[in-house]
This record gives structure tokens, C-alpha cells and sequence, in this order.
């Protein structure tokens, strides 16, 4: 027993050392970052509504409560698994503007806070279409929840008063409608217990709420955008949003330890990832060491090295390049484990093979969501950058993503420091900018047994990674593979990161011996759903920024 608690007390970091209780339910779970979208979740669960009518809420709530990444001008990925276990995904990735080109971002000048880094926003049709398959709620009752929040205004709390007054106190938000919409109207800092209105929002969701999503793409929110795009040198037209559709996708399935995993397919580029990286793990006895050992850690970056390097060469919109499907095989993974020394780092250049290297070299939220009969979402949306483009949209109150810089700026180019220029992910009108959204969900016996995904741009593949392993090789309890450190290794730059813990100290000087160049960074933002045996639902929202799980009584 004093092994098992050591271990235990070894994978929490230094800010999580005493286990939380899960919060836990039969009857419906709801776990993101903000506790006000959180109980909307919670709420339309409790009214009889549907884990798909719920997540439709909790998006729009968390567009109010949550700026920087919640969204009606950005977009993300759902997948859905219906209790009878045939999932699906719902992609509303934004898309590049019919005047993009190969080259804009080619020479370096374009500021990713300007117009021209937006793409066309997804996240209303997204949610439309996933309600349309799925939703038993009218659309207007999940809308509205949000049109009060932003009208009538809620209470900030002490996180989002520190994230606004962060990005209003940098210099380099220069937008004045975002400073309007965003400030406080007297020109002080945010303090926990003020109330922020959103009245031009309020007004654009209450005729989402009340003429339906085609109204935001072709009515007057549309007119705003195009106006906006056109006083600021933007690209994203009228025809450009009338254009826009969201996709249902096949999602990608896959094995792990006799576990099922349900991920997603491209353009998110973090289920190929994560299921990789699965296949690769289990050739090897990973429970031989334990979770946060230097032989784990290490095992665990040249899997994550390797996954990164063939994400950069082969991912893509599966609509404008071919994904090999040899990459998500258990035969392909025996032969990257082959090339794996457990004894030291491998130099991630050697792995280039044909992707030539130059010299020289976000925000997003998760939620999930399952109800009483077992239907589970797990939903992952984005305006790239915290607070995307930093920019609103005048009149309509919304905030434009940033997400043109998704797409790989230099073609051709692929640097040591981490830029990508491989041709799977060059922009192209209309086309899907690779993402690293890993919506998953894991099932056991035929049942949910894992809900899960997180923000934090590539480095979402390896927190869910690390969530997964914990919870599925260490078997740690729901809160504590959500709270236990992380590690992230993107190929390049070539360096490992990892969140202290305690130990760490001598565990990274081990890493080190073997070679890994070691940085310390926070990582992700892991809302998780453990379902046990019992069918008991447990919520665990993690704690690095702020989060709650909100069950139905």
C-alpha cells in the first residue's frame, strides 16, 4: 500500500498534492472551464435535454462567459458518441477566404492580430448541424441561456478579471472595438464581482436564437463582418460566409489495452497523433517503471517526437490532400517502437528523412458533456490565439479568430525552431487549416468509459496523451490523471517540456544524462468524464486555469 500511495503522490504536481474528490452523478455531467457555462450545461441536461442539446449550450454560454477561446467567431470540432456506440464527428473548422493565397504569410509582415489572419468562422454551423442530427431541444431554448448572460450580464470571477485586464493592459491590443467591448466601461481594471455586459453580442445571439444560424452568415451579423474585413484589409467576404459548411465526419477508432478509442479525423491531425502514439505504447510494458519515472518520461517524448514529425509531413484537410492510412496501424507502430532507444534521445533532425530543415527558424477551450443515457460529446473549439485576432466586430460583438495562422507560412519551409512548411498544410481557398483539437472518448465493454480533450495549441495532443495513460495504463483515479504533471516534445523545436512535480529535480537530471534538452512549462487544460463500473459519472475539471464539473442532482 505504501508503494501504491508513493506512486500516486509522484505523478500530482506541486499544486495538486492532496487528490480531489470527482464530482459525481448518474443522472448527466458537464465539465469546462467556466462553472456559468458549466451549469447551463447542467440545467439543459436536468430539463430532459440531450449531451448534444447540453454541449449546443454550453458553446454558446461560453462564448459570453468565456472570451478568449468560447466563440461564435471562431470554430472546432464535436464528436459524439450516441449510446449505442455509433460515433460520429461534426467538423466546423473555419476556413481560408476564396482571396487567400499559398504565399501571404510567406514574408513575415503579417501581423497575427490583423484582419487578414482570420478565417471564415464555423462554430454556428458546427453547432447547427450537430443539433440538427442529434438535438430533442428547440434550438432557441439552448441559444437563449447565452442571450441573457450577455444582455443582462453575469459576474466576472477572479480568472476571466485577470485574463481581460491581461490583454487590455498589452500594448499590442490596438482594436478600440474590442477595448469597448471587453473593458470596463469606467476604464478600471476587472475585479472579481463585476458584472460584464455584452450588449451587441446579446443582440447578435438573440437573432441566432431567434431566425437560426443562417441568419449569422447571410443576415446583418454577415453584413458587420464583411464591413469589418473590408475597413481593415481583411479577406473574408459575404460569399465567403454564405459558403460555409460544416462536415460530419467519420471519426477514427482504434485499440488500446483493450480499451476502444474514438478520435478525431483530420483536419484535426490529434486523433491520427494519439492514435500513433497508442499503437507505439503498446509494444512496450509501460507500467514497468512508474508514471512520472525518467525511463516513462522518456518513453513517452520519443513516442510524442516521432508522432509530431509524421504529423508535420502527412496532415492535412482530408478534402485537399490524401492522409496515409497506414499511419493509425498497429503494423506501422511496430516499426516506429523499432527505431526507439530506451536508453537516450534520439536528435529529432534524424528523423527528418525527406522533409528538408532550414537554418533558421492559442487559445482554445474544451468541454465534455454525457447524459443519463450514456451519450457522451466531447467538444473542442478555438480562436487560436487568447482572445484570437483581438479584434470585434463592430456591432455584432464578437471576437474574429486568428486562425489563418494555423496553416504553415513558408512552404517548403521547415525550421529547427518549430515552423512547418510541409505541402499537406499550405493554405488554399476554402481549405481547413491543420488542427490539434484531440476530441476523445474512450469506451470499454461496449460503455463510455472516458471523456476528454483540452486547449493548448500542438501541445493538446500530449496532454490528452498523458491523460490517457494515466488513466489508462496507471489506472489513477478521475482528478488525478487530470491533475498529475504533463510532458510535451513537438519534434521540433528539439526539447522536452515538462510541468514540475514533486521530484522532478532528479528525474530531469536523468532525463538530461540521456540526452533530452528539458524546459518547465504549464500544459493544457484537461475537462475529463470518468464513468465507472457502477455507471457512476465522474467530473473532473481541471484546476490549471480554473473549471468546474457540474453534475445533475
Amino acid at each position: 500500500m505504501r508503494t501504491l500511495l508513493t506512486l500516486l503522490v509522484l505523478a500530482l504536481p506541486a499544486f495538486a498534492q492532496t487528490p480531489r474528490p470527482p464530482v459525481e452523478s448518474k443522472a448527466g455531467m458537464v465539465v469546462c472551464v467556466c462553472p456559468l457555462a458549466a451549469d447551463v450545461g447542467a440545467q439543459v441536461l436536468a430539463d430532459g435535454g440531450n449531451a448534444v442539446d447540453a454541449a449546443v449550450a454550453v458553446a454558446f454560454a461560453e462564448a459570453v462567459t468565456w472570451p478568449e477561446a468560447g466563440n461564435i467567431g471562431g470554430g472546432g470540432f464535436m464528436l459524439v458518441r450516441p449510446a449505442d456506440g455509433d460515433a460520429t464527428f461534426f467538423d466546423y473548422r473555419e476556413t481560408a477566404p476564396a482571396a487567400a493565397t499559398p504565399t501571404m504569410f510567406a514574408d513575415g509582415t503579417t501581423d497575427w492580430r490583423s484582419h487578414k489572419s482570420a478565417g471564415t468562422p464555423g462554430t454556428v454551423r458546427g453547432l447547427e448541424l450537430a443539433h440538427k442530427r442529434f438535438g430533442t431541444k428547440p434550438w432557441k431554448d439552448l441559444v437563449t441561456p447565452a442571450v441573457k448572460l450577455a444582455a443582462d450580464g453575469f459576474t466576472v470571477d477572479g480568472p476571466l478579471a485577470k485574463r481581460l485586464n491581461d490583454i487590455l493592459a498589452d500594448a499590442k491590443t490596438t482594436n478600440a472595438e474590442f477595448r469597448k467591448v471587453l473593458g470596463k466601461p469606467d476604464g478600471t481594471a476587472w475585479q472579481s464581482g463585476d458584472t460584464l455586459r455584452q450588449t451587441n453580442l446579446g443582440t447578435t445571439l438573440a437573432g441566432i436564437a431567434e431566425h437560426g444560424p443562417t441568419w449569422f452568415y447571410t443576415g446583418p451579423p454577415a453584413d458587420q463582418l464583411a464591413e469589418e474585413m473590408k475597413a481593415g484589409g481583411g479577406l473574408i467576404t459575404k460569399a465567403d460566409l454564405a459558403a460555409y459548411a460544416a462536415k460530419e465526419r467519420k471519426p477514427l477508432a482504434g485499440t488500446y489495452r483493450g480499451f476502444d478509442i474514438v478520435a478525431a479525423p483530420p483536419p484535426s491531425s490529434g486523433g491520427t497523433a494519439i492514435l500513433e502514439a497508442l499503437n507505439v505504447l503498446e509494444t512496450f510494458d509501460v507500467r514497468a517503471n512508474p508514471r512520472h519515472s525518467a525511463e516513462t518520461m522518456h518513453l513517452l517524448a520519443e513516442v510524442q517526437r516521432r508522432v509530431f514529425r509524421d504529423r508535420a509531413e502527412f496532415l492535412g484537410d482530408p478534402d485537399f490532400v490524401t492522409i496515409p492510412p497506414h499511419l493509425t496501424t498497429k503494423e506501422y507502430a511496430k516499426k516506429v517502437a523499432a527505431t526507439i532507444d530506451l536508453t537516450k534521445a534520439t536528435k529529432s533532425e534524424s528523423l527528418a528523412g525527406s522533409i528538408p530543415l532550414a537554418e533558421t527558424g492559442g487559445n482554445t477551450t474544451h468541454f465534455s458533456v454525457i447524459d443519463k443515457s450514456g451519450m457522451a460529446v466531447s467538444n473542442t473549439y478555438t480562436l487560436e490565439n487568447n482572445f484570437g485576432s483581438r479584434i470585434a466586430v463592430r456591432g455584432a460583438g464578437f471576437i474574429l479568430n486568428n486562425e489563418m495562422t494555423d496553416f504553415n507560412p513558408i512552404p517548403g519551409t521547415t525550421t529547427r525552431t518549430g515552423k512547418i512548411g510541409t505541402a499537406a498544410n499550405v493554405v488554399a481557398p476554402g481549405k481547413r487549416m491543420l488542427s490539434s483539437m484531440t476530441p476523445t472518448i474512450v469506451a470499454k465493454n461496449g460503455k463510455p468509459y472516458l471523456v476528454t480533450g483540452s486547449p493548448g495549441g500542438r501541445t493538446i495532443i500530449s496532454t490528452v496523451l498523458c491523460v490517457l495513460v494515466n488513466t489508462l495504463d496507471y489506472d489513477l483515479p478521475a482528478t488525478a490523471a487530470v491533475d498529475a504533471a504533463r510532458q510535451h516534445h513537438a519534434w521540433f523545436p528539439d526539447q522536452l517540456s515538462v510541468e514540475k512535480f514533486p521530484g522532478s529535480e532528479d528525474v530531469i537530471a536523468k532525463l538530461k544524462a540521456m540526452g533530452h534538452q528539458v524546459v518547465n512549462a504549464k500544459q493544457g487544460d484537461a475537462h475529463t468524464i470518468r464513468v465507472a463500473p457502477t455507471g457512476t459519472q465522474l467530473g473532473a475539471a481541471d484546476k490549471r486555469i480554473n473549471g468546474k464539473a457540474s453534475g445533475v442532482k
